[in-house]
């Protein structure tokens, strides 16, 4: 993408649609993806792990994809969890019409896709999965974090990719004295829960 970043709210690149074949939730499907989006070739090897390793998402209440590109986070949630609704958030604008035709295209109404403003400030989630957008700078990214992760419900889950050459393990660290020095009162416990060749899930956990 050169200097087009995916996490441009605009992308200077012309949109030009294609059709990618794809396996999500055990399902082959085929879903409608464009350049100045993250991973648009597919399913990136990150989001990956993060699907295969991550335990079912919560049944029913609100799940959370950040940063979900053309969807196949938030499609994989709401593919699993029928009754539940679904958010799924990215600054991209074309990300998030992608994500939100994806859903379309695939008879998914559960699915709400929007920027990060667009999400009530008083909704809680059960689950929240994300392969976040670690070059977008560490200072940005502790910033996503600690706007989205105190989100979570009582007794929620969020599941976290990163891969270790880009910080995985530091922001494992960061995340277990952050979060509950800024909220003792939300009792945060953050684990590593899986390892894939490079690649790290970190588990943030609300306690009940």
């Amino acid at each position: 993408m050169g200097s087009d970043h995916y996490f441009s709210s605009q992308p200077s690149t012309p949109e030009k649609r294609r059709e990618v074949n794809v396996v999500l939730a055990d399902r082959p499907l085929t879903v409608v993806t464009a350049g100045g989006i993250f991973s648009p070739d597919g399913v990136d090897k990150g989001t990956a792990v993060l699907l295969a390793e991550a335990p079912a998402p919560s049944a029913t209440g609100n799940l959370l994809d950040i940063g979900c590109g053309w969807g196949p986070i938030a499609l994989t949630m709401a593919l699993r969890s029928p009754e539940a609704t679904v958010y799924a958030v990215d600054v991209n604008d074309r990300s998030i019409a992608l994500t939100r035709d994806n859903a379309s295209r695939l008879g998914l109404t559960n699915v709400v896709a929007g920027t990060p403003d667009s999400v009530d400030a008083g909704v809680r989630f059960s689950t929240i999965w994300s392969n976040p957008p670690i070059r977008v700078g560490k200072d940005e990214l502790h910033s996503l974090l600690l706007a989205w992760l105190p989100r979570l419900a009582e007794g929620g889950d969020a599941h976290l990719v990163v891969q270790k050459n880009l910080g995985s393990d530091s922001l494992q660290r960061w995340l277990a004295a952050e979060l509950p020095a800024r909220f003792p009162e939300l009792a945060f416990t953050v684990t590593r829960e899986a390892t894939h060749k490079t690649f790290r899930v970190l588990r943030v956990h609300r306690a009940r």
